[in-house]
């Protein structure tokens, strides 16, 4: 015996609970009264962003299994949200160069 329990990631303990904690954003994403209502306009920007954030954390949900380990879960936390900032990006860029082309033409 190497003295090795076998456990190296995150127990259940620990995976129920984020697998719930997401889940329940996904849910409260979907509540009416943030996106169809026609009352304020801030209200519509929270939910807008629930529901992005719920869409982008649950490619996170495969990884909430027992055993896991929480540093496998940062990193591809990291690499949806890289992804979610190029995705943003290029977007953003292209809307500023065709502003230039028409603002200099």
């Amino acid at each position: 015996m190497s003295g090795d329990t076998g456990h190296k990631g995150m127990g259940a303990v620990a995976a129920t609970p984020l697998e719930f904690g997401i889940i329940g954003l996904g849910i409260l994403a979907l509540v009416p009264i943030l996106i169809y209502q026609l009352f304020s306009i801030r209200l519509f920007g929270i939910g807008t962003r629930l529901v992005v954030l719920a869409c982008l954390l649950n490619n996170l949900l495969p990884l909430c299994q027992p055993d896991v380990a929480i540093r496998t879960v940062a990193m591809v936390a990291l690499l949806v949200f890289a992804i979610f900032l190029d995705e943003m990006a290029i977007p953003i860029a292209a809307k500023y160069f065709y502003g230039l082309l028409f603002v200099l033409a």
